[in-house]
């Protein structure tokens, strides 16, 4: 959604004059995994960046995410911290579905042919101290109470008192997002799933697959390992459904997991045991003017297939790189790019919304019909390669496309080491047959100032490709 009457950040007056009414560039609210993936992006481009978040300083071992997907550990290679992340958690290449259907994630066209279990304090680990590194000025024990913005500034009123003046604002303050109430913005959805469990503990047997998810007539139960000799087990009963206020204990655990999977594996020593519900949602704008939504603030999802904080990641990588383009004066169309984030990650979050709705309603199958519908699509699964390959790049990220042209970049070899090495920088990369040096077309959405040129490893190549900060190619049109 585009503001009429904004001034054109491309002016050489702009920034010096909108940089001395403000305090802050960007003001992000959030400081969970999208919020500092977005923040770390932006101060690394030389903006100034505020993080505000109602947490006091401290990052929780108490978790629901755990899984990060090919296509986010990509991203994380592009920032210089894949092969960190990956140490602290067990990559797993098979996925079991229904105890029928095991997906082959070995074949992925990556270099991340796998999905990593690890609990997503981790995740914000790194994040957290590369934003720090970066610059990023972080306010804990901060809530959001209102905001306004007009046609240069977006102002935050906060609760603890006082006001943050910024160029633009991103909510990534989850399912409750105060962004996004202020903005009055609808959420429209519902509760997919009710009364699910959960509980981190200790087995004395290890389950069949290191990653076990299993139906049975009125139960499942997902077993998945967290890497520090505990065990993520998630599960629902039809038969018992209770508040998520009631009370749960590990017993209710081992009943639902005896239930779906035949046996509750010895659980013991829980450190931690908790009811919940699942909603899908989505926000119909994730840009009002000024103020952007991403990550769970734009978009919730049933827990199967592991894609929420995968998708606010992705969100972040999408929008940073824009909102950075167009604050340093480089964006060729500062507007259209903007709405961009809006036409390419929207669609993304509404796909996972029914992917990952279609798992857990085949997992919660229980009439005649929905049981055979869910035996075809397992077969259909196993059985038809194409059918298994495109689940798969959906789930995993690798085969996020956009409407307007821009596809996933592998990691290709260049003379000068590989692609997401040269992404580091959080530049546009552009790579060229050796002995070339091709002006940037036209139709490209920066100008040239901070391109990075690179060469192809292979001699015989002769295309060129232009490829942007997260990692999409560009069209290149003459």
């Amino acid at each position: 959604m585009s503001t009429k009457g904004t001034t054109d950040p491309t002016d050489p007056t702009h920034t010096d004059e909108k940089t001395k009414k403000t305090d802050t560039d960007v003001l992000v609210i959030g400081a969970g995994p999208t919020g500092l993936l977005l923040a770390g992006d932006l101060a690394a481009a030389g903006l100034r960046v505020t993080l505000v978040e109602r947490r006091a300083p401290g990052i929780s071992n108490l978790t629901r995410a755990f899984s990060v997907h090919a296509r986010t550990l990509e991203q994380l290679d592009a920032r210089g911290l894949a092969d960190e992340l990956v140490a602290t958690g067990t990559p797993v290449a098979d996925l079991r579905l229904f105890g029928r259907l095991t997906l082959d994630l070995s074949a992925l066209p990556s270099r991340f042919p796998f999905l990593l279990l690890t609990p997503q304090y981790e995740v914000e680990r790194l994040l957290e101290r590369r934003a720090r590194t970066t610059g990023v000025d972080f306010r804990y024990a901060t809530e959001l109470r209102a905001l306004r913005q007009d046609t240069d500034t977006v102002t935050a009123e906060l609760a603890t008192g006082g006001t943050l003046r910024a160029r633009y604002l991103v909510g990534a303050d989850g399912v409750h997002s105060s962004v996004r109430t202020a903005l009055g913005l609808p959420f429209p959805g519902a509760s997919v799933i009710r009364s699910m469990v959960l509980a981190d503990v200790r087995l004395t047997q290890e389950p069949g697959k290191l990653l076990t998810v299993t139906a049975a007539d009125d139960a499942f139960a997902f077993v998945a390992p967290f890497g520090d000799g505990r065990y993520r087990v998630m599960g629902w009963d039809r038969t018992h459904q209770a508040d998520d206020t009631g009370p749960v204990g590990l017993d209710d655990v081992r009943a639902i997991t005896r239930r779906a999977l035949g046996s509750d594996l010895g659980m013991h020593d829980a450190r931690w045991v908790s009811r919940f519900h699942s909603d899908e949602r989505q926000a119909p704008a994730y840009r009002s003017g000024r103020v952007f939504l991403a990550g769970d603030a734009a978009h919730v999802h049933s827990p199967a297939g592991g894609q929420g904080m995968n998708t606010g990641l992705q969100d972040a990588a999408n929008l940073s790189w824009k909102l950075a383009a167009v604050l340093r004066g480089e964006a060729r169309n500062p507007e259209a790019l903007l709405d961009s984030y809006q036409a390419e990650r929207h669609p993304v979050g509404a796909t996972v919304l029914r992917s990952s709705g279609t798992l857990v309603r085949l997992a919660m199958a229980h009439t005649p019909l929905q049981r055979t519908a869910r035996t075809l699509a397992t077969r259909l699964l196993g059985t038809v390669r194409p059918v298994a390959t495109r689940a798969m790049g959906q789930i995993s990220g690798i085969g996020i496309t956009y409407a307007s042209g821009a596809r996933r970049a592998p990691d290709e070899p260049l003379r000068e080491g590989r692609l997401y090495e040269a992404l580091r920088a959080g530049e546009f990369v552009l790579i060229a047959p050796e002995g070339r040096t091709p002006p940037l077309p036209p139709t490209a959405p920066v100008t040239p100032t901070r391109l990075i040129r690179t060469t192809w490893a292979d001699p015989t190549r002769r295309d060129t490709a232009l490829i942007r900060p997260d990692g999409y190619t560009t069209p290149l049109k003459p």
